[in-house]
């Protein structure tokens, strides 16, 4: 069987698991933040591409009006 802890240990035993739920909790949540942030740059990246594209073909006369870009 296993001895009974010491006071201090299951203090120490205590503040651990509550450091560890801490530092899991803040990483589940830089992980969804993360996510966002990567949604994020891509679709600013697609709009840029087709904000560049549009501008090039207003440059060289194909089209007068640049069609809108619906997102």
């Amino acid at each position: 069987m296993h001895e009974p802890w010491s006071k201090s240990r299951e203090r120490a035993e205590a503040a651990f698991g509550l450091t560890q739920t801490q530092m899991l909790s803040r990483t589940k949540e830089a992980l969804k933040i993360d996510a966002a942030a990567t949604a994020r740059n891509e679709k600013t990246a697609r709009l840029r591409a087709m904000r560049l594209e549009q501008e090039a073909q207003a440059r060289a006369g194909k089209s007068s009006h640049a069609t809108p870009i619906t997102e």
